[in-house]
């Protein structure tokens, strides 16, 4: 099947983030078909603790379903089952393989998002080639425990003005939050508990999609 990603800014607008604590590979699969029906338009591998034939069992479904569907798929921090499972891209931190290496590894099409902890940190990630930025916690989170305080929509503000590249806001975002944090100049929200764990997460991703167009 032919994928069809819409442009990047499109792509990452309401940006889905799994958590393990929902289940395993078949319960995910779920939640993440439910909310991209509701409309969200990115999905983020993240499994933390996975044994790797969980992960890539995870990855080879989240790919079939964001290909037959349009979405991104993006694999949180490991660039192999990136690769392993044909995703768009990998999201990667300070702790992480570098942008460049990971640009060599996936090659020039590859989407790579990274979540600087530091203004230097964010520059040399931008002149690595990096593709958008993760930042937050803008109104903290308790998805992410070594997320650190948060930023809120000053430091938010402060980061999309020095950018030269698009922003998704992360971290104790909820569908309330998220117009504020569009107003601030955020390309697009990621959200985890709000949508990913909520109790209908067709319903939820809906009434972000209302807020957030």
């Amino acid at each position: 099947m032919t994928r069809v990603i819409p442009s990047l800014s499109t792509a990452l607008r309401r940006y889905l983030v799994t958590d393990v604590r929902a289940g395993g590979v078949d319960e995910l699969a779920r939640r993440c078909a439910e909310a991209i029906e509701g409309g969200m338009t990115a999905v983020q591998l993240r499994a933390k603790g996975w044994s790797d034939r969980e992960l890539l069992a995870a990855a080879v479904r989240l790919r079939r379903l964001c290909t037959e569907t349009g979405v991104l798929f993006i694999v949180n921090d490991r660039v192999d089952f990136a690769l392993a499972s044909d995703a768009d891209g990998v999201h990667l931190g300070v702790d992480d393989l570098p942008v460049e290496v990971a640009r060599r590894i996936l090659g020039p099409t590859a989407i790579i998002g990274y979540s600087p902890e530091t203004d230097d940190d964010r520059r040399t990630a931008e002149l690595a080639g990096a593709d958008y930025l993760g930042i937050g916690p803008v109104f903290g989170t308790t998805t992410k425990p070594d997320a650190g305080a948060a930023i809120g929509l000053d430091g938010l503000r402060s980061v999309i003005e020095r950018s030269i590249l698009p922003v998704v806001a992360i971290g104790g975002v909820t569908v309330e939050l998220a117009v504020s944090a569009i107003e601030a100049g955020a390309t697009g929200v990621a959200l985890v508990g709000a949508i990913f764990l909520a109790d209908d997460p067709r319903a939820a991703a809906a009434r972000l999609r209302e807020a957030v167009s």
